[in-house]
Formats: C-alpha cells, structure tokens, sequence
C-alpha cells in the first residue's frame, strides 16, 4: 500500500511533540546540533546490530566501509570534548535488529548531554520532561537490585547463576535453566521477570545496574559492583538510556575489546573501534551525563497507541 501508516492526526501530534521538545531545552539554554548519520566506525556492543554500506569515493580506487549510526553518541560526545556545552540533538537512529510493536530498523531518537549533571541530576532533567509531555505526574525511581528483589525475591548482584535461574518466571524457566553466561540470564530475567511489573502507572527510573552492564557508564564510587546507569520504563516500553559518562579513554578502550572478545564469542565480526572518538576522550571529556530516549515510542505512549508503526509516517514494511 502506497499510503502512510499514520494518519493526518497524528503527524500534527507528532509535529506538535517536536516543537515541545525543542521549547523545553531552549529554555534551558541546551544547544541543538545535528552530526553524521554515516561513520567510519561502528559500535562494539555486541546486542546492537549495525547496517553497513559502501563508499565509492571518486578520489579512492577502494572502497570505504561506512556504518549507519545506531545512537549520534560518540560524534555528540566529541563535540562536549570540543567545548560545545550542554546540548541535544532529534535525529534517526538505525538498527539491524528485529521489527515489531516496539522496534523499526530506523528510528527517531532524542538525546542530550547535561554538563555538570550526575545520572540523578539529569534523571530530574528527564523527569520534568516526561511530566510535560505525557502530564503523568511524578516518576518513581528504584535501584536494579531492589527490582529484582521485590518482583523476583533474588539478589541479582550477589545470587549464585542457578539461584537466579530458580527464581526464572515460568514463562522462561527453560531458557534461564541452560544459560551460562550470567549477564544474558540477567536479562532474560529483567525481561521476562521485571519489567512486566514495574512502572504500570507513572513511569520508573531503575538505576544502579551491574558493573558488568555499564557500557559508556562509570563505575559507581561507593559500590563497585554497580554502574552509574539508569533505564526509564512505562507502561511495559523501555523508554530511554541513560549515563554518568565515563570519560576515561584507556578503560573505554579495554571494555570495547572486551565487546570484541564477547563478539567473536558469539560468532560475530569483530566491529572497527572509534579511534575518532577515543582520541576526543583523551583530549578531555566534560564531567557530564547524558541519555537517550525513543521519540516513536513515547508518541505512542501519549497518544495511547498500540504499534509505533501508528505514529510514523511510513514503518519500514511500507517505506
């Protein structure tokens, strides 16, 4: 079918949203920017999946490979190390994963960077803007282990691999009865177990998730067993991500060859590191935090829709 997916409405909804977004962070002086959709390198993370393409540059005999951003991360997180300031920016994301309610290969994503700010700080940040958008009053915040704790009465931080395996719901007890590998199984719990329970009402800011999970997040000071990260879900919809940036360029280093390791451990390619990136690291990253969040997805949420096909102008089954 040639037509779009959502109708007229909803593209006025949409609009309408934008322009909300960009009152709230020019009234709070945060700078919108825009960088590459296309990079040299990829992500390492071994979850995310990345589309790739290649350049025929007339001033090459060679071909360069380039990769569709799945975040504007680390060319916004060169712009903080270029003494850009606080700043967002609106733009698609790109994905190579699965299609469904929740997920389209390309997507719309808001993120920002809030300098001087702590991951609780910019929690507050995301707070107001979630009250003003979807006028839900006030969010709830929780450490990942009390989630755990209160919906599936298991320790995640200190339980052994087959008590976090006996504490599986049923829905998944046989996939987390064969699981070797602790982090998988902690979030095929998260999935399966928590996630279902938590922030029905008012969304919920869950905080604090294991150091082995921290991605570009910094070692928690207090507990090392857990990373300054947080994770906002509403409504069964996982919301947003969000850092205390870590700025160390050497321990950033380590954990993308770590993801590599992890990569090749899975019968994946090894993905190209950022030297662009790490480089702007080592000059000096900003003390800052900063977070993403799904435009499609918080549309849907305001709009009380079902598919996030439903607030975007063509999905990929009709671009």
């Amino acid at each position: 079918m040639w037509q779009p997916d959502a109708n007229l409405d909803m593209l006025r909804a949409r609009a309408a949203l934008l322009r909300c977004i960009r009152n709230f962070f020019a009234e709070r002086n945060v700078l919108e920017v825009e960088t590459p959709a296309l990079s040299q390198a990829s992500v390492t993370d071994p979850h995310l999946h990345t589309f790739q393409t290649q350049f025929a540059s007339p001033e090459s005999s060679d071909e360069q490979s380039l990769y569709l951003m799945t975040s504007p991360e680390f060319h916004m997180k060169r712009l903080l190390c270029s003494g850009s300031g606080c700043i967002y920016q609106i733009g698609k994301a790109f994905r190579n994963e699965e299609q469904g309610r929740f997920h389209n290969p390309e997507f719309t994503m808001l993120e920002w960077y809030r300098v001087g700010f702590d991951h609780h700080q910019l929690m507050d940040d995301m707070e107001a803007l979630l009250v003003l958008i979807l006028e839900c009053g006030q969010c709830d915040r929780i450490t990942y282990q009390q989630a755990f704790m209160q919906t599936l009465d298991v320790d995640p931080l200190s339980a052994s691999l087959t008590e976090l395996a006996q504490s599986a719901p049923d829905s998944c007890t046989d996939l987390a009865a064969i699981e070797t590998d602790r982090d998988t199984l902690l979030q095929l719990l998260f999935s399966m177990g928590v996630e279902p329970h938590i922030g029905l009402h008012s969304p919920v800011f869950v905080y604090d998730f294991p150091a082995s999970q921290a991605a570009l997040a910094r070692i928690n000071q207090q507990d090392k067993r857990v990373a300054d990260r947080f994770e906002v879900y509403f409504k069964g919809i996982e919301l947003a991500n969000g850092f205390y940036e870590l700025a160390d360029a050497a321990e950033q280093l380590q954990r993308f060859r770590v993801d590599n390791q992890t990569r090749v451990g899975m019968g994946l390619a090894e993905a190209p590191i950022d030297g662009l990136f790490l480089q702007a690291l080592e000059k000096g990253l900003p003390d800052c935090s900063g977070v993403a969040l799904g435009i499609d997805r918080l549309l849907m949420l305001q709009q009380s829709k079902q598919s996030i096909a439903e607030v975007m102008a063509f999905s990929v089954q009709r671009a």
